[in-house]
């Protein structure tokens, strides 16, 4: 089964064909960095990575571009409220800080996060700041064809002729005559109050630093223009994707769509969109009080815990937090763990590559991800079957496939924290190593009292004991390892 991936803008399951075989162009919307990010954000940023996986997985070469938006209105906001007399300090907006050092520093929280879960970095990841000359450039061939014009205020500000493109509601499907008005600048110099910035001008009390010299005088990007111009330069005029949150398809990519091709770009092939993140079916909201932060949900559980909660339904659909969402999550994520650490043995000398064909058809089913984790799972039921039955071959057969999967899903690359290092990480090791010599020589002598009594000792500190045909082994509690995780 070729893969099937559904369009926002023809809104049909399509089948993908990239434009050069072999490789596929893919640009995702990335953060606008004015704060830190919000698990809709990083839910995004997993969904994008599965895609990319599988991608990848399916013997592609993914050219994939993320953006940073280091320059918008609220992050110039946030910044001077920062210089005002009656500003509040936090740890998060501290005193006197510059819009850009405010941008840097909230970039680098968004990079902490994607790491913790696991998503890998794209192989570019362009500033907004850094593209103003190509920004200029599209500007300028859009006014050449008749679809921009600067702000007949004189401020400098130049907009998008929204009328002069009859193909403009395309990706969202609306009629100009029943959107809303774009929220750009002052009306008075539009032609239509549907017209959208493609450059504002540097108004008073806007810092210096913060606008560039243009043809059309000192200013910086709007919001939409940057994308345009960033996806080109890296992808080129025609590219296979463009992704993003199903919150930023209107006004931002319809916007991106009509300035691309009104300049003459066949832009994006597919737009992919995915859904948003819920707290028990209403959506969240900081008035409310019923928002959770990435950060929040790695203080619950381990991070590969946290990316499985994020990945498991279907892109395109609704994702709904309650708490115990993520104890459910980690729950899953051990009986994975916990067959693969009773079948490692001998994993090593599988080379190839191994994925269940109903897995492949499921990623292939416009990245079905529940339907894959459901063969993921039975992988697992299967290999514990084997093993129970003492067919060790078999068992390891399954493990090389659900190691395999879980590459795909991105459980893999997750990074598990430090629980303990250096000498007290060999200190503990000695010890349970001991006890579970003294255990064994118990059973030998069939002193089964003794036995237990060290494996109750064991597990009292917080040490789970797994026994095999090759040995028991040992590993931390969830419960200790998030213990000993906060006291480091």
């Amino acid at each position: 089964m070729a893969l099937r991936l559904f369009d926002t803008k023809t809104r049909q399951v399509r089948d993908f064909q990239p434009l050069e075989p072999g490789k596929v162009s893919l640009y995702y919307c990335g953060a606008t960095v004015q704060g830190r990010p919000h698990v809709g954000h990083v839910r995004s940023a997993v969904a994008f990575d599965i895609l990319i996986r599988w991608l990848e997985a399916s013997g592609y070469d993914v050219l994939s571009v993320r953006n940073v938006t280091d320059i918008d209105d609220k992050i110039l906001e946030k910044s001077a409220a920062s210089y005002a007399e009656d500003f509040e300090p936090s740890a998060d907006y501290p005193a006197q800080e510059p819009w850009f050092a405010l941008a840097y520093r909230f970039e680098q929280a968004f990079h902490a996060a994607y790491d913790a879960l696991g998503v890998r970095r794209p192989r570019y990841e362009p500033r907004a700041t850094g593209h103003i000359t190509e920004m200029h450039q599209l500007i300028q061939r859009l006014i050449d064809a008749g679809h921009a014009y600067p702000a007949v205020d004189g401020s400098g500000d130049v907009y998008f002729d929204v009328r002069s493109w009859p193909s403009y509601g395309e990706l969202t499907h609306q009629r100009v005559d029943d959107m809303q008005d774009a929220p750009d600048a002052d009306p008075r110099g539009k032609r239509d109050p549907r017209d959208f910035a493609l450059w504002k001008g540097h108004k008073d009390g806007d810092p210096e630093t913060a606008s560039w010299d243009s043809p059309w005088g000192r200013g910086r990007p709007g919001w939409h223009l940057e994308c345009s111009a960033m996806s080109t330069k890296y992808l080129g005029s025609t590219f296979d994707i463009h992704g993003g949150g199903l919150d930023l398809r209107f006004p931002h990519h319809e916007n991106e769509l009509a300035q691309s091709a009104a300049a003459g770009d066949g832009f994006a092939r597919f737009w992919l969109h995915n859904g948003m993140v819920t707290y028990e079916g209403e959506k969240m909201s900081k008035s409310v009080g019923n928002t959770i932060s990435p950060e929040e949900m790695l203080e619950q559980a381990r991070p590969k815990a946290v990316r499985y909660f994020l990945g498991q339904a279907h892109y395109r659909s609704q994702l709904d937090y309650k708490p115990g969402a993520l104890q459910e999550a980690e729950a899953a994520v051990e009986r994975i763990e916990t067959f693969l650490q009773r079948a490692d043995d001998g994993m090593s000398r599988f080379g190839w590559t191994r994925y269940p064909e109903a897995f492949a058809e499921a990623m292939n089913d416009d990245l079905n991800v529940p339907a894959a984790l459901a063969v993921l799972h039975e992988s697992v039921r299967a290999g514990n079957t084997a093993l129970d039955s003492g067919d060790a071959e078999v068992a390891r057969e399954r493990a090389w496939e659900v190691s395999c999967m879980m590459e795909v899903l991105g459980l893999t690359d997750v990074p598990e924290p430090d629980l303990v290092s250096g000498p007290a990480e060999q200190a503990l090791g000695q010890l349970v190593a001991t006890l579970l010599r003294e255990r064994a020589a118990a059973r030998a002598d069939r002193d089964f009292s003794r036995a237990d009594a060290v494996r109750d000792q064991l597990v009292a500190a917080g040490v789970v004991i797994e026994d095999t045909p090759q040995g028991a082994r040992w590993s931390l509690s969830r419960a200790a390892s998030a213990s000993q995780a906060k006291e480091n």
